[in-house]
């Protein structure tokens, strides 16, 4: 079990969570035995897998950084892991991507005539995603007058 847990945790990252649910069948000093040797040996970081779940959910889906934190608050990732990896993300480039998923959602809400169903429709999208309310105040004032 050891071996494989090696392999997959080299094929991408896994955080302590996710090994132990892998690792679930087995009884619980080995589990913690394995787990323990995957950390001292550097397969398994949290930290790590911290900031490359940030990272990547940041510019591959668009998550903002309210719903990044709560994503990993749920992978019982330390506070100040998730700290690092919210700092660690490319702002620009999370700014960037930010504005075009809320762009494709106001374009895609173009058939919706009635102006506050739209407006909810757009907040409560932006919410979902992980963006805070004034971030996405700004953006729909910018989209309402373009």
């Amino acid at each position: 079990m050891l071996n494989r847990m090696m392999r997959q945790c080299a094929l991408r990252e896994h955080c302590r969570q996710e090994i132990r649910r892998k690792l679930a069948g087995l009884p619980e000093a080995d589990a913690d035995e394995i787990l323990a040797r995957l950390c001292r040996e550097g397969y398994v970081d949290d930290a790590r897998y911290a900031r490359a779940f940030a990272r990547d959910k940041s510019a591959l889906q668009g998550w903002g950084s309210l719903k990044i934190k709560l994503a990993l608050q749920r992978k019982a990732i330390d506070a100040a892991a998730i700290a690092s990896a919210l700092e660690a993300i490319d702002a620009p480039a999370a700014e960037a991507r930010k504005e075009q998923v809320l762009r494709a959602k106001w374009n895609a809400l173009d058939r919706e005539e009635d102006p506050a169903r739209r407006q909810a429709k757009f907040f409560r999208y932006a919410m979902s995603r992980g963006y805070g309310y004034e971030e996405t105040k700004r953006i729909y004032d910018y989209l309402r007058r373009d």
